[in-house]
């Protein structure tokens, strides 16, 4: 595990510094550390009640913490704070019986200096649902107009809890590309998600927490090299008593072959003259290493 000092020399946007938030007799933080590098997607996952909605909410300035400090731009947060950040939230409610370009009217009223209403309608695509009354919205549709609403004060950074948790796959590929529109504009993006390929394909880094404490803190690809070696490598079981293939292990129907060296574990392989119909190579990814880390999926 790198340690979270090392990401305090980086160009930070911002720093959490030994954050807690106590709920009674239950420790929903235990004192996470952490920074994020100015521009990125930084990816904050873990568990169902590991303490991600409120280590956001903290960071956001919603939520007190009951001890720890949060730093925007190596600064305390205050409510200027607030005018530099934007916010999408797990669940929303819009006002009714307004359509959506009355709904990003009434938010650009709230900002001096606030995104043009043209600009928005653009970089979200929602010009094919501007004139559609908000009770209208299709999951995908909702979503596509709060990150409008997230981004008309131009913010440094946006906040998405879960923004696509719902979403049927196309609606959900489509809000990627949102996202990856806004990172291209330099704007720093803090994301949780349940779906681990959306944070293998948009996160730079990810934090992982459990039970509100920090467990690991890297680039996917950094977290992947630490805990795993080469790749799985599984074939139907062959009832051979001479068969012997070094990291082979029985399981049920199938040999399961664990290998730092993919190439030569396939030439053993051809050299047993075994049917190899139904061979499959699997390489570990986030959610193999969410089951070693929490013991867990992120939908339990």
């Amino acid at each position: 595990m790198l340690s979270s000092l090392y990401f305090l020399f980086m160009n930070n946007i911002m720093r959490i510094e030994d954050l807690k938030k106590n709920y009674g007799n239950v420790q929903a933080v235990d004192g996470i550390s952490f920074s994020i590098e100015e521009g990125i997607c930084f990816g904050l996952l873990g568990p169902n009640g590991a303490g991600k909605t409120t280590t956001i909410e903290m960071m956001e300035g919603i939520l007190p913490p009951s001890s720890g400090q949060v730093y925007f731009k190596e600064k305390k947060i205050d409510h200027h704070f607030k005018q530099k950040v934007g916010i999408q939230f797990q669940n929303t409610a819009l006002p009714e019986f307004i359509t959506v370009k009355e709904t990003l009217e009434l938010f650009r009223a709230l900002y001096p200096d606030p995104r043009s209403l043209d600009e928005v309608i653009e970089i979200c695509s929602l010009s094919d649902i501007i004139d559609r009354d908000n009770r209208k919205l299709s999951g995908g549709q909702k979503q596509r107009m709060l990150l409008g609403l997230a981004i008309i004060p131009h913010p440094e950074i946006i906040f998405l809890d879960e923004p696509t948790t719902g979403l049927d796959p196309q609606a959900r590929r489509n809000f990627w590309e949102l996202i990856k529109r806004i990172k291209a504009e330099k704007t720093t993006v803090l994301l949780t998600t349940h779906y681990m390929e959306e944070a293998e394909i948009l996160c730079d880094q990810i934090a992982i927490i459990d039970h509100g404490k920090l467990l690991e803190i890297d680039t996917p690809e950094k977290l992947l090299e630490n805990h795993f070696d080469g790749a799985l490598v599984k074939i139907p079981h062959a009832d051979r008593d001479d068969l012997k293939l070094e990291g082979g292990i029985i399981k049920g129907d199938y040999i399961e072959i664990s290998t730092r060296n993919l190439d030569r574990t396939m030439k053993e392989l051809l050299q047993t003259q075994l049917n190899l119909e139904g061979l499959s190579i699997k390489k570990p990814n986030l959610e193999d290493l969410f089951l070693k880390l929490t013991g867990t999926t992120l939908r339990a």
